[in-house]
Parts: C-alpha cells; sequence; structure tokens
C-alpha cells in the first residue's frame, strides 16, 4: 500500500455479532462485499465502531485474516492498532502484518493521556514495527491525547511509512493548517461524518466513514459529489444524510450506527457489555431519525 491508496471511502466497519455474542464471520463476508459494490476504496477492521476493546487478541487476527482473505486485494484492507501499552501495540502490528493487512491506523495509547514526548515514542515504536503504510488517528476528543499539525508534520520527516492523517478534531482549521504544512506529503481523512463535505472542500482526499455501515451507496456518492465542488446535488444529499451522520459523533454513536444498520437490513444491533442495545427513549429517537430520513430519501 502505498500513500497514492490512501484515497476515497473507507468504511470503519463495526463487528458483527451472533446472538451468543461470538463474531459472525458470514455476516462479516456480506457486509465486506456489499462495500466493494457500492464503490468503497479501502476498509478499516478493529477501529473504535468496530468494538476493539472488547475483542480478544485471537478475534482481532481471526477478523483481520478473514477480511484479507474476502477482499483478496481488491482493495487495501487497514488494521486499526490501539492498546494500553506500547509492547502490545507493536506486538498487534506485527501480528496484524502476518495476517494479510495492507496498512495500519495507528492510535495513541488507550486511558494514559500520555505527553507529546510520550505519545511521539508510542506512535514512532509501531510505525517502526513494520513495513506497512501508517495511518495516525487524531481524536482529542475520544482519546484525550491532541496532536497537532506541526507534530505530525515532525512525525512525517521521520517515518516514510508515514502516509496519512486520520483528523478527528472536528475542527476543520486542523485539515487546512495540516494541508498548508504537509502539503502532498500526507493523505488527509476527515474521521467525523457530518464535517465531511467541509472538510473535503478544505482538502481532505478521504473519509473514514462510520454511516457507511448502512448506507455505503449515499456515502460514496455523497463523497464523489463533494469531491466535485459545490452543486444542488451535492446540497440535496447532505441535508438529507446530516440528521444520521450525527450519529457518528456522539458517545453511543456505536449502538446507534448498529442500530441503522439492523433497521436497513445491513447487520444486526447487538453489541457486546460493556456497551447494550439501546432501549427506551434513546431508542425511539434513533428511529424517528432513520424514518424520517428513510422517507424523504433522494432518488
Amino acid at each position: 500500500m502505498q500513500q497514492h491508496d490512501w484515497a476515497g471511502v473507507f468504511p470503519a466497519i463495526t463487528t458483527p455479532f451472533k446472538p451468543d455474542l461470538t463474531i459472525d464471520y458470514q455476516a462479516l463476508e456480506s457486509q465486506l462485499e456489499k462495500f466493494i459494490q457500492s464503490g468503497c476504496q479501502g476498509i478499516v477492521a478493529l477501529g473504535s465502531l468496530g468494538e476493539a476493546p472488547v475483542l480478544e487478541t485471537q478475534e482481532k487476527l481471526e477478523i483481520l485474516t478473514q477480511a484479507a482473505r474476502i477482499l483478496h486485494g481488491r482493495v487495501p484492507l487497514v488494521a486499526g492498532i490501539s492498546a494500553m501499552s506500547t509492547a502490545e501495540a507493536v506486538s498487534l502490528a506485527k501480528a496484524a502484518d502476518d495476517a494479510g493487512v495492507d496498512g495500519l491506523m495507528v492510535l495513541p495509547p488507550y486511558v494514559y493521556r500520555s505527553d507529546w514526548r510520550e505519545t511521539e515514542a508510542h506512535v514512532s515504536a509501531v510505525f517502526r514495527a513494520t513495513p506497512l503504510s501508517a495511518m495516525l488517528y487524531n481524536n482529542p476528543v475520544a482519546y484525550g491525547t491532541d496532536i497537532t499539525p506541526e507534530q505530525i508534520v515532525q512525525l512525517r520527516r521521520e517515518h516514510k511509512n508515514f502516509h496519512a492523517v486520520k483528523e478527528s478534531s472536528g475542527s476543520l482549521r486542523r485539515i487546512t493548517q495540516l494541508k498548508h504544512l504537509a502539503g502532498d506529503s500526507l493523505a488527509l481523512f476527515v474521521g467525523m461524518d457530518d464535517v465531511v463535505v467541509e472538510s473535503v472542500a478544505a482538502g481532505a482526499v478521504g473519509w473514514i466513514a462510520g454511516l457507511v455501515n448502512a448506507f455505503p451507496n449515499e456515502t460514496v456518492r455523497l463523497f464523489r459529489l463533494a469531491q466535485r465542488g459545490p452543486s444542488s446535488e451535492l446540497d440535496s444529499l447532505y441535508a438529507w444524510f446530516l440528521p444520521l451522520l450525527r450519529m457518528d459523533t456522539v458517545p453511543k454513536f456505536v449502538q446507534m450506527i448498529k442500530l441503522v444498520q439492523e433497521e436497513v437490513g445491513m447487520g444486526s444491533a447487538r453489541v457486546r457489555p460493556p456497551r447494550l442495545e439501546l432501549i427506551g427513549a434513546e431508542r425511539e429517537e434513533v428511529l424517528a431519525v432513520l424514518r424520517s430520513c428513510l422517507q424523504g430519501q433522494p432518488a
């Protein structure tokens, strides 16, 4: 995987579970095939939306092995690398390489909010662990560690296999600043669904998407329209999609997106504890938004 491969819509895939909460590999295959058919250009497994923290290491590796088999090189497979310790992250990166992935999405350490010296040492160790092309995931809201554009550019100078950034601060200033500082040396991806059009206009070339799990065709269409520039078709589709896209940015985004998947026939709402499926008013609120959107869905 090269830097030019980091472009387009990359679903951050959910992990499908059977009723006993073991992994449903048949559903995973169906899911991946639908993404390919819709025009997605890459796949990210083991991300936050994939409930990576509640997966056992062997389960993570089996997901990667099966996904690599199913995709069979048709699009790049990227493994999310997140762990509480640097040693665990390095070990997972090496095992992901052995499982046949094409790239890595590297997170700062979980739980401990490291300073820049510690964060740099952690992500650098993961970058060095394999020759795989790597993306850095910056999400200060969720993880409490903010990697600034200047620090990201410093990492780029130090690591030849560091090719892309998933920017999930929610600030368009970060996209424009990264574009200014890094030029074309880094592929910039938007990581929050509800700022995708603005981020593409600011210079993002890719989208790590969440609601794509339920609406793959609409997601790819929206991204391609955003790349073409302003149009009434873009405005109409974005306005329709935004109430759903905002579900990607709240604490229970996994439960919400999986519920939407189930309702549109694209998966199951099942999640692993400590998450629990939505009930009561929370569930009804999601379903009301979905019903409203489906009634006004553009042709």
